[in-house]
């Protein structure tokens, strides 16, 4: 069971998080952090045997990397080489390797539902050192050309978001996105453990080899899931 968490982007709690995690996606410049956040969020990582990945995003700190933009595609794909190039020269120099990538936001979601963003995505991937993972929604676009292409991923769920019923996330503006109570979060962790399905906001399942599970860091319960589920991770271990 790895816990992973978005962190380096300015909200404060890293600290007390990164104790609980498995795995980080550290924010490297498109819709927050800066050298100093990712060189301190790396040492933080370092000082806790975390896993280190590269939390790429559009170039968008007005609004947190969350809105759709129309980048053309090679301005894109420099931009996101650009963010992982800066991290990981930062990881190096403190002798660190990173592990993954996340991208952040809306070209997450993008590159869940949209082919186009998902090649764009994967031609990065192409471009790294390849045992570097690739952190995938399950049931997406991305996942599936990914795997086609050789390469190597983890398939990630969310804690604290709430699924439609095809299994996409539910958009933040929807008022049930995001799940407050720290308990419940636990028990769907648990389930989706257990059983290894997810359930959507209408109780539909599905079957998914999950490869890690993340919360993210600026919930306003977020060190308190973290805690809850490392917890649990350490019951069942």
């Amino acid at each position: 069971m790895d816990i992973n968490c978005d962190l380096g982007e300015g909200i404060g709690n890293d600290q007390e998080i990164m104790a609980y995690l498995d795995s980080c996606n550290i924010a490297c410049g498109g819709h927050a952090g800066d050298a100093e956040s990712m060189r301190d969020t790396l040492m933080m990582a370092k000082k806790h045997g975390v896993k280190i990945g590269a939390h790429p995003s559009f170039v968008d700190r007005d609004h947190f990397g969350r809105k759709e933009l129309e980048v053309p595609k090679q301005l894109l794909k420099l931009q996101l080489l650009e963010q992982i190039s800066e991290l990981d020269e930062i990881a190096a120099s403190i002798g660190m390797r990173l592990h993954h990538v996340k991208p952040h936001g809306a070209l997450y979601n993008l590159a869940a539902k949209s082919e186009d963003m998902a090649e764009l995505v994967i031609e990065v991937m192409q471009e790294l050192n390849n045992d570097i993972f690739l952190y995938v929604p399950f049931n997406s676009v991305i996942e599936k050309l990914a795997r086609q292409r050789g390469i190597s991923i983890c398939v990630e769920v969310f804690a604290d978001r709430n699924y439609n019923d095809d299994f996409s996330l539910v958009s933040r503006i929807a008022p049930d996105a995001i799940i407050d109570d720290p308990e419940e979060i636990k028990c769907r962790v648990e389930e989706m453990i257990r059983k290894q399905c997810v359930t959507s906001v209408n109780k539909l399942t599905k079957k998914v080899d999950i490869d890690t599970i993340c919360i993210h860091g600026d919930h306003v319960n977020a060190v308190q899931i973290a805690k809850l589920l490392y917890d649990f991770k350490h019951q069942i271990n």
